[in-house]
């Protein structure tokens, strides 16, 4: 049974793009009316952004942060309070800034705003690490939290990928930190799970675009996170030796995070408490090493790696081992001077951490795994090597997870072939296979989110056929097959609503036994599919005959997995719709029979709830006085397709 204590310390946090705008109010909120705004030399711009949006209650600047908070700046801000008469602090900037208004809040009792432009996450923490005469030393207390933090993510946009790296990973140390710490408790893993799977996935996004504002903000959300885990649970290992070698030899914060966190990590998982947290930080990060994939993701970055690099001494090594165990702490490996020495000298190196315990095929399949996901680092297309080395990670993972044999992969390359062997130009049996897998509808479900005040898209199928035949207003696509006969007049507009004129909309449904066109050979000619263009008012309009339930192919590799796996092979009735238009994205979506059989199991699991539309029944003469001998069916319904300037 596990036990633990748990303390929440008090934050507001304001999070979102735009949010500088609301700094005013937050600083009223604490009945701030004369603020001190803190920033570092580099910090000018955001400093002056934050200066615009705190009009008349800025009274006095300084901005002399410094790295590691040295007791000489704070001395000097500390005047400048006095003489300006401050009621309260506004810091923008990184951990630097943040660490002045922490100083100087401890000392003078004055609420603080911190608004970061990096992903630090010392915010919200009520820790502060101060550096005089050489030594950094930290101490806690709750009158050094600052009080409100605003999160915008405008600010760390403009951030140089390399300072984003460095920075990310400094929050990650927070959070692989918690995992282990003494005072872990369900709350804080949370927390730090939720940072390492944020920050796993977004710093390979931030590298093929900087600017990606999604990527951002979900490292600003990690930071936050890490940030308030660390301020629970408190620092271990990783803290202490990056604080020595900051504070006693100089070198940059987030950098010295950034090399020493793999090194630590894979020494604390020689011990039982560590190797546990290790594997749930593998698993968040989808890794077989958590600290081998953290060493690859900052190499894959070309983020730091090494201690030498940042400009360590290798002499002086032996002293950052002795200082870093000088005071005892908690950790799940008692550190001693001894076995820090390798750590050191593996970090100085820059070589890459290997597993630390029995499990050598851990080892040598984490070491494979580098290597291919290495081979692609030339790809010259970006999105290619992520795309090429994520798949290679996931596949080597469900290798790893679930021992593989030779026999089980050796049947699934025959699948694969057999399934290859299937397709020709009339059936694509891989294009299937991505459908029953719900592969093609997760797709489908990334690219409607992009757009979603438009019509939502469905997944194209496997029976589409490029070039269908040219089909007039009012013409009979059914080519004369047996069914229940269906009118439907369609309405294409943009998202405004505004009819879009001369749009190409290709249409295409099974006969009413379930077979498409391709699948009849007996069939002279493409029937149950045309090509229609939209007049001036966005309209147009057809006969076909009303789409029924239908199973795909059961004859092939794919019908043969479902069957064999207890699984129907049914798709609910539907009629299929592709719509292009010069200036706007393409739609492809498909409209189901409401009532229809399948609609709660489709097998390519290609129904959405906004696409289930009323086929109305209808009797007498159709709209175009067509007679008609019994019941029909009637389908009226208006696409909204997205402009490409959306």
């Amino acid at each position: 049974m596990r036990t633990f204590v748990h303390t929440s310390h008090p934050s507001r946090v304001v999070f979102g793009s735009g949010r500088i705008g609301q700094l005013a109010e937050e600083v009223r909120r604490l009945g701030g009316g004369r603020v001190l705004l803190l920033s570092g030399p580099s910090q000018a711009k955001a400093a002056a952004r934050v200066r615009d949006a705190l009009g008349g209650l800025v009274v006095a600047e300084f901005d002399g942060a410094a790295m590691h908070t040295p007791v000489e700046a704070t001395e000097r801000a500390l005047a400048v309070v006095r003489q300006a008469g401050a009621d309260c602090l506004v810091s923008v900037g990184g951990g630097s800034s943040t660490g002045l208004s922490k100083a100087l809040a401890v000392r003078t009792g004055l609420p603080q705003v911190v608004v970061p432009t990096t992903y630090a996450g010392s915010e919200v923490t009520p820790v502060l690490g101060e550096t005089h005469g050489g030594r950094k030393t930290t101490r806690s207390s709750a009158g050094i939290l600052p009080e409100t933090v605003v999160y915008d993510v405008d600010f760390t946009v403009s951030m140089p990928l390399a300072l984003s790296v460095a920075s990310a990973v400094n929050a990650l140390a927070h959070a692989v930190e918690a995992l282990y710490a003494e005072d872990a408790n369900p709350v804080t893993d949370r927390q730090a799970l939720a940072a390492v799977a944020l920050i796993g996935r977004a710093l390979p996004r931030l590298a093929d675009d900087p600017a990606d504002r999604d990527a951002r903000s979900d490292l600003l959300e990690a930071a936050w996170l890490a940030g308030t885990c660390l301020a629970a649970v408190g620092m271990g290992l990783h803290h202490k030796l990056c604080h020595t070698l900051g504070g006693t030899f100089g070198l940059p914060h987030a950098q010295t995070h950034t090399v020493m966190l793999p090194h630590v990590m894979a020494y604390t998982a020689a011990a039982p408490a560590g190797e546990k947290a290790m594997k749930r930080i593998a698993s968040a990060l989808g890794v077989p090493d958590a600290a081998g994939g953290v060493y690859d993701l900052v190499a894959s970055l070309g983020g730091p790696l090494s201690l030498r690099e940042l400009g360590m001494a290798e002499e002086d090594l032996a002293r950052a081992g002795a200082l870093a165990t000088a005071t005892p702490y908690p950790h799940p490996r008692r550190p001693t001077a001894d076995s820090l020495a390798g750590l050191l000298a593996d970090a100085w190196h820059g070589r890459r951490p290997s597993p630390t315990g029995p499990d050598t095929t851990a080892s040598q399949l984490a070491a494979l795994r580098g290597q291919v996901v290495d081979s692609f680092a030339a790809a010259p297309d970006a999105r290619a090597r992520e795309l090429l080395g994520g798949l290679v990670r996931h596949l080597h993972d469900f290798v790893a997870e679930h021992q593989l044999t030779h026999a089980e992969w050796g049947r699934a390359i025959d699948f694969l072939t057999l399934t290859g062997q299937t397709c020709d130009t009339q059936r694509q049996e891989f294009v299937l296979l991505s459908d029953t897998l719900g592969i093609s509808s997760a797709v489908d479900v990334l690219a409607g989110a992009r757009t979603p005040d438009t019509t939502p898209s469905a997944v194209l199928g496997p029976f589409y056929t490029e070039g269908p035949p040219e089909t007039a207003h009012g013409q009979d696509i059914s080519g004369g097959l047996p069914g229940t006969p269906l009118w439907v007049e369609a309405t294409i507009t943009d998202t405004a609503g505004e009819p879009v004129p001369g749009a190409i909309v290709d249409v295409w449904q099974s006969n009413e036994d379930g077979f498409y066109d391709v699948q009849l050979p007996d069939l002279d000619g493409p029937v149950l599919r045309g090509r229609l263009r939209t007049g001036p008012d966005g309209r147009l309009a057809f006969w076909s005959i009303l789409p029924s339930a239908y199973p795909i192919p059961g004859d092939g590799p794919v019908g043969q997995l479902l069957t064999s796996t207890g699984r129907h092979l049914y798709r609910a009735p539907h009629l299929h719709f592709m719509i292009t238009a010069p200036g706007h994205h393409r739609l492809v979506t498909q409209l189901f029979v409401a009532g229809g059989e399948h609609l709660d199991s489709d097998t390519v699991f290609g129904v959405k709830d906004a696409l289930v539309v009323d086929f109305a029944p209808a009797h007498g003469p159709g709209p175009d006085g067509r007679a008609l001998q019994g019941p029909w069916r009637r389908l009226e319904h208006t696409f909204r397709i997205a402009p490409t300037t959306h």
